[in-house]
């Protein structure tokens, strides 16, 4: 109940105070209201319109614990003597007075006036993150507001941002990380290794004075997913290596980003890419999206140990981004032992390599190696000179075998069974040799090569049944 006596409070200064309150659109604020310690029995409200027409938004008797009551909350903190009113999910339409005050039913009621005043923004929504992968959330706030105190929430429990100096870095809390960036107003929120237990309601909160704070908030996500956490990969030192990843088909049409974390510093590079099947580069990086398979390639060249951990991720609208494989990279080194080692074991192989070509060079031009040694002339054999090259032509039996000035060259007559022949071209002399075959019955089969070059033999002889020789010449001796 609320008594008003106007004149009375004209009278008695400090009873009224009067705070100014700036909110989001989306967002919220908390109002901290003072009282005399005496009345921390009575009950605590909020409400809303002028003083002699104020509507109750929230009213409680309860004491050091949260009540609720639809967009509103209260806190009676006996101990402080001080009430805290949450205020969620603001729009334009709640700008105005309101008054938040301690009931006394047979006195004037003490109050504290408060100017509440909220500005369109684009709030932060919802966030979609995925089992074991990583999350980062912006917060993007005023400038005026880069000196404040800051507190990351999930329903009640704060973990506070601490500036130790200028210097922009990362403050840890167990699974949590807070970087804020002053010159920007950009406040980032990294949590690592989600698990469903991490979905819920949270909220960014600025403290501004000790009478009020306000506060961003959205919700997070935690979804399940058919992508693989983690890749192996590996690679020589400064070489290069092909990375390959999934996403979810619901961020099809988001940004996909690949980036090197660096220590405590989350993404120290990155390179982005926001079109299907085309390539994107920038420094060591190139990307390429292919948004109808899902899948996110890549290369990364001059591979260093320092750049040995990266992130695939994808990122909304909103600037947040859900870090979903981790890729880690494998650098394959070699140590100054083992590579004068490398270099002996090859120099031994073409050693050996280089000595056995020498080998067979000198094999193949040894005269023992490419010939058949003579026993004698009565013996006729065959003498056999690879080195030299031949031109073949066909010659045939003459007519008169006892007149070997008739001889010119012909094609001989194969015999009937082919099994008793193995070749039948007889070639051309070179000089003055003759060909002379004094029986045709004698003769077998052979070929005879010829060659132009001045070192090979004018001619050779053959007995019966040979084969092949590689003559200048041929006699047909009787056996």
């Amino acid at each position: 109940m609320k008594i008003v006596w106007t004149f009375t409070l004209l009278m008695i200064p400090g009873v009224v105070s009067s705070i100014e309150v700036t909110g989001y659109s989306g967002g919220g604020v908390e109002i901290s209201c003072k009282y005399n310690k005496r009345y921390k029995g009575n009950q605590k409200y909020f409400c809303k319109g002028q003083w002699y027409d104020c509507t109750d938004q929230i009213m409680t008797n309860e004491k050091n614990e949260w009540v609720d009551s639809g967009r509103f909350s209260l806190y009676d903190d006996t101990r402080s003597a001080v009430f805290t009113v949450a205020f969620r999910d603001l729009s334009e339409r709640d700008s105005g007075m309101y008054y938040c005050g301690v009931d006394r039913t047979s006195n004037i009621d003490h109050y504290t006036e408060v100017n509440l005043k909220v500005i369109t923004d684009q709030p932060i929504r919802t966030v979609r993150g995925y089992s074991g992968g990583n999350v980062i959330i912006n917060f993007k706030y005023e400038k005026k507001h880069k000196n404040h105190e800051k507190y990351i929430c999930k329903f009640r429990e704060c973990f506070p941002v601490i500036n130790t100096n200028r210097a922009s870095e990362w403050k840890h809390d167990r699974r949590f990380s807070v970087h804020e960036g002053r010159s920007a107003g950009l406040l980032r929120v990294f949590i690592r290794e989600l698990n469903e237990n991490d979905s819920g309601e949270y909220k960014i909160t600025v403290k501004v004075s000790e009478d009020y704070s306000f506060s961003s908030e959205f919700s997070l996500n935690i979804e399940k997913d058919d992508c693989v956490k983690s890749i192996s990969l590996s690679a020589a030192a400064g070489g290069s290596v092909n990375i390959s990843c999934k996403y979810p088909q619901s961020h099809s049409s988001d940004v996909k980003f690949l980036c090197w974390r660096s220590g405590a510093d989350l993404c120290a590079e990155e390179t982005s890419v926001n079109e299907s099947r085309r390539w994107r580069r920038e420094g060591k990086i190139q990307l390429y999206d292919d948004r109808e398979e899902r899948l996110l390639t890549g290369s990364i060249s001059h591979v260093t140990e320092q750049h040995s951990e990266y992130w695939c991720g994808v990122q909304s609208d909103g600037g947040h981004k859900s870090f979903i494989t981790r890729v880690l990279i494998n650098l394959t080194v070699f140590s100054g032992s083992s590579l004068i080692v490398s270099l002996v074991l090859l120099l031994l192989v073409l050693i050996i390599a280089g000595l056995s070509l020498l080998f067979l060079c000198k094999k193949r031009q040894s005269p023992g190696a490419d010939s058949s040694s003579h026993t004698g002339p009565g013996k006729h054999e065959v003498v056999s000179y690879t080195g030299c090259d031949y031109e073949e032509i066909k010659a045939q039996l003459p007519t008169n075998p006892s007149d070997s000035s008739d001889v010119l060259y012909a094609t001989a007559q194969l015999p009937t069974n082919p099994s008793d022949c193995v070749y039948a071209t007889v070639q051309e002399a070179a000089g003055d040799s003759q060909c002379c075959i004094t029986s045709a019955e004698d003769l077998n089969c052979a070929v005879v090569n010829f060659h132009k070059q001045s070192d090979c033999p004018a001619s050779a002889r053959v007995r019966n049944n040979q084969d092949y020789s590689e003559y200048a010449a041929v006699n047909h001796l009787s056996a």
